[in-house]
């Protein structure tokens, strides 16, 4: 649908209101949030957006959605959870440092997950959000989440292929001679969940195939762009330690300082083919640490 505005200047969620009466404010931001609202050819995301006499507003149906940028700001903050983007299948999140994806064994009650559900649950008690991957604890960034169970098998599926982009930034302690390079591993992980480096033929080993780029440096920190094609749990962080330059902040891995008072690792960048539309969809966060 296109609207042309030819009276004065309003918010975009008024005249959005105008061109569908029937519809509820919380359907028309989702319209805005899902990528199908633009002034002018340009993606608009925000409501209270000025458009101004002479300006034509496109409405696009959902399968047309522009989703493949999500809004430029940093997310919009509900009950402890900073959302990236949201749409009727998935729903992209920042996990903070420090909070777990999904509870263990121990039921923990505070998880990033726990925060998606009950924020599901407050718009109706029917909804819910599934797991799809994981970060550890100390680890911070962008994570996504499934509304419904084929979704769920859709996004898994991909990350069984490996044909999930997922790059982090990590801030380590020291200098390389080298620009970049890929570290291939193999890893176990305990009964206890403890993980260590192990040869291929170990029992219960699973390999892990880190790739790294150095991107900054000074005389006693680098930056690290990361790309893995598994997920295993620590390997950024073992692959790190074998360099010679273990992550800030891991004492367990070898670590000396701990200049942010966290572990400085950071999933910045998650690409993946949508599970409604088949396109490529591509979710950002700016590491916040820097050197």
């Amino acid at each position: 649908m296109e609207h042309l505005i030819e009276d004065e200047e309003d918010n975009l969620l008024s005249i959005l209101s105008l061109m569908y009466p029937n519809s509820s404010n919380s359907k028309l931001r989702k319209m805005l949030t899902g990528g199908r609202v633009s002034i002018d050819g340009e993606l608009v995301h925000k409501a209270k957006t000025v458009v101004k006499k002479g300006q034509k507003i496109t409405v696009t149906n959902k399968s047309e959605a522009m989703i493949k940028s999500p809004p430029p700001n940093r997310g919009k903050k509900s009950s402890k959870l900073t959302i990236l983007h949201e749409d009727n299948q998935i729903i992209v999140v920042i996990k903070p440092s420090g909070l777990l994806s999904v509870a263990t064994n121990k039921l923990e009650k505070n998880t990033l997950h726990s925060r998606c559900v009950n924020y599901m649950k407050s718009k109706s008690q029917r909804e819910w959000c599934h797991i799809v991957h994981r970060l550890d604890r100390d680890t911070s960034g962008v994570m996504v989440f499934a509304k419904d169970v084929e979704t769920k098998k859709h996004l898994q599926s991909q990350f069984s292929a490996r044909s999930v982009e997922r790059i982090y930034h990590a801030l380590v302690e020291g200098n390389t001679s080298e620009s970049k390079g890929t570290d291939i591993a193999w890893i176990y992980e305990d009964k206890k969940l403890n993980v260590k480096r192990v040869r291929s033929n170990f029992r219960g080993a699973r390999e892990a195939i880190t790739h790294w780029e150095l991107i900054n440096q000074n005389d006693l920190f680098s930056l690290m762009r990361i790309k893995i094609d598994t997920g295993r749990r620590h390997q950024i962080r073992l692959a790190m330690k074998n360099l010679g330059t273990p992550v800030v902040g891991d004492l367990l891995h070898g670590a000396k300082t701990n200049k942010f008072n966290r572990i400085c690792l950071h999933a910045s960048k998650i690409s993946f083919n949508h599970p409604k539309t088949n396109d490529l969809v591509t979710f950002e966060s700016n590491a916040p640490f820097i050197i």
